[in-house]
């Protein structure tokens, strides 16, 4: 359609020609641009209408991805935590002033199994009902325990805190001793001297005493509830009874010659009760006084 509109100028403008050739005015100048402005546009209205474009299309611009700016974001600084420190109590631990041993109970009728020495120290787990015995870490067995008295003992740490732990029941007590020649003495006789050290758990109250003479074939006994040492010609020292660890000098019955040289064989019979009964032990030893 704009095509055949466009071939109308030439038409209108021979026309314009001849009517100027024929001695008709021209039309206005204006009229005529006017005219042929309104003749293109009508053309260009038409297509439009018909749906023929009047230009060629434009490629589509492509529209344009906005990518959006993300904010830079800063890491929140990583605080740490002040911690909250609270009054724990230190590990209870002990130490001796004087080596003390330690045993599988509290108290000497229990077996040693170690000993805590003066500078060492060792941490402490429990205590008895009496509070007079620790349960301690036994220094010289790292995985192992045992009790310790306290008379000797400086304690640090709560020891507030401990648990009470009821003692193994108390083992039966054993008795022993050991008995070793000490002296010969004389005041109106001769008499053997004999040292006896209780090495059990048992206290002996009564004893039997024999001693022979093998070179003449003499023999001397003795029997008593007590413990006697003649300490010179005057002196007696009786003791009623012989307690563990305990000590004793006991002299023999007098001899009325001098047995210097002489080969002796002493029995010695050590008893719990009066009247040599109750628990006994008899030891036998040699010697040449």
């Amino acid at each position: 359609m704009l095509k055949t509109n466009l071939r109308l100028l030439p038409v209108i403008a021979l026309l314009i020609l001849s009517q100027a050739c024929a001695g008709i005015s021209p039309p206005d100048a204006n009229a005529v641009g006017t005219a042929i402005a309104q003749t293109i546009v009508a053309g260009l209205t038409q297509t439009a209408i018909s749906g023929v474009p009047t230009s060629i299309p434009e490629s589509p611009t492509a529209t344009q991805t906005l990518t959006p700016e993300l904010p830079t974001i800063t890491p929140t600084e990583t605080l740490t935590p002040t911690p909250i420190f609270t009054n724990t109590p230190a590990t209870p631990q002990i130490s001796v002033s004087v080596a003390t041993n330690c045993r599988v109970g509290p108290g000497r009728v229990y077996d040693r199994v170690g000993a805590l020495l003066v500078g060492e120290v060792a941490e402490v787990v429990g205590r008895n009902p009496t509070g007079n015995y620790w349960y301690i870490r036994n220094p010289r067995q790292a995985n192992s325990f045992c009790w310790l008295w306290g008379e000797y003992a400086t304690l640090t740490g709560n020891i507030g805190a401990l648990p009470v732990y009821t003692p193994p029941p108390s083992p039966t007590p054993a008795p022993n001793f050991v008995a070793f020649y000490d002296s010969k003495e004389t005041c109106n006789g001769w008499w053997v001297d004999i040292e006896l050290e209780n090495t059990g758990g048992v206290t002996f109250r009564s004893m039997s005493l024999t001693v022979i003479d093998t070179a003449t074939n003499t023999v001397l006994p003795f029997e008593g509830d007590f413990f006697t040492n003649r300490n010179g010609c005057n002196q007696l020292d009786t003791r009623e009874s012989l307690p563990p660890g305990a000590t004793r000098i006991v002299s023999s019955p007098v001899f009325n010659y001098d047995p210097t040289g002489h080969r002796f064989r002493a029995t010695i019979t050590l008893c719990s009760s009066l009247g040599l009964n109750g628990i006994c032990r008899t030891q036998v030893i040699e010697f040449t006084p």
